[in-house]
């Protein structure tokens, strides 16, 4: 791919810089010095102006990204990024695009940039307009795959019970519950953000944690154990205690991941009474008391901190090899349960602090019990 565009190639076979000039993405080639090297009909279109003229210009002249992290990862040589629905303005113009982000291999220092307007009706992503990001619903496409090697490995497991001793027995009905709740979890997500929230019902907060920190556990071959500081006297919580358990396990799943570049990796889970939380009310509403905080914790680096403000968001991660949704899905259940997810850095302590917030399930009245027992 060249500025002027003057391509070339052997007629017997499509050439490399044909077929890039030939794709509706816009594709810009930026340098080392983070100006524009090459750029393709679609990207000239998109950038209102020819590649002549752009040749030579730096990228923060020609596409200012309203989000302070994403102009930093591209400045940065080896970056990789996918934002869905990027705020960019192009000659005073706003827009959202797609955006991704690639080094070019054997060429250190140089990037491959690819830009894409979403049109009316995306794949994933459903009408525009909807508050939801588009790959928080991708398993719509993915749950046939999915559901299928899920039901072969409940099945084996079932098989594997039958001969099994009590104490591999434990592990088959681990795996036939997670494969249980797994599956429901992926049905509920293919309405994620068109059919509502999961019913939420009174739960023992204690009883989803200990379920996803065995999971986790069982699933550890280095043994990173897990510390419990529980109030046992917590009232049960208003939740969907699969999507409870689901955002404990991605939480916990992130601390072990942080932990283990500590020297004494450490993880604790610890549950209390903390009042003052609450949720905003929407339309006259009074807030709603969050009063009952997990908070997990672990002793690993942090968060970056030009990642803080945009942790929650899809395809943000610290990690190098994150897809950067976990935690926004994360984010998604929990407010669909009314409660409340946030993060702070104890730099003293040199603890990374989790913490949720639910709110107490309603009081039955003896009567309705009574009835319920009966």
């Amino acid at each position: 791919m060249t500025a002027n565009r003057d391509f070339s190639g052997d007629a017997s076979q499509p050439d490399p810089q044909r077929l890039i000039a030939s794709l509706p993405l816009a594709v810009v080639l930026v340098a080392p010095d983070l100006t524009l090297a090459g750029v393709n009909p679609a990207a000239e279109q998109l950038l209102g102006q020819g590649a002549r003229r752009l040749a030579g210009l730096p990228v923060a002249d020609v596409l200012e990204f309203a989000e302070a992290h994403l102009a930093a990862r591209i400045g940065e040589s080896d970056a990789r990024l996918f934002a869905h629905g990027a705020p960019v303005r192009i000659a005073g113009r706003q827009r959202r695009l797609d955006v991704i982000l690639a080094p070019v291999a054997g060429h250190p220092g140089w990037r491959l940039l690819t830009l894409h307007e979403p049109s009316g009706v995306e794949a994933l992503g459903g009408e525009r307009g909807e508050a939801e990001p588009a790959p928080l619903r991708a398993p719509d496409v993915l749950a046939h795959e999915i559901k299928n090697p899920l039901a072969g490995i409940r099945g084996a497991a079932q098989l594997l019970a039958r001969a099994a001793g009590p104490e591999q027995r434990r592990l088959t009905d681990l795996i036939t519950r997670e494969v249980d709740r797994v599956t429901g979890l992926i049905d509920r997500m293919q309405t994620l953000g068109r059919k509502g929230a999961a019913p939420c019902r009174a739960f023992n907060v204690h009883e989803a944690l200990r379920s996803a920190v065995a999971v986790l556990e069982a699933g550890d071959g280095d043994g990173l154990g897990i510390a419990e500081e529980f109030d046992p006297s917590l009232p049960p919580v208003l939740c969907s205690p699969e999507a409870l358990v689901q955002v404990v396990l991605n939480l916990l799943s992130n601390a072990r991941d942080a932990a283990r570049v500590a020297t004494s990796p450490r993880i604790l889970v610890r549950t209390r009474f903390a009042s003052g939380i609450r949720l905003h009310g929407v339309q006259g509403q009074a807030p709603l008391p969050l009063p009952i905080e997990i908070r997990i914790s672990d002793n690993g680096p942090g968060v970056a901190a030009e990642l803080g403000d945009h942790i929650f968001e899809p395809f943000v991660s610290g990690k190098p090899n994150g897809q950067g949704l976990g935690l926004a899905m994360v984010q998604k259940l929990v407010r669909e349960m009314n409660g409340r997810i946030t993060f702070d850095r104890d730099e003293a302590a040199g603890l990374t602090h989790f913490r949720l917030h639910l709110p107490v399930a309603p009081a039955v009245p003896a009567a309705v019990k009574s009835a319920e027992a009966a």
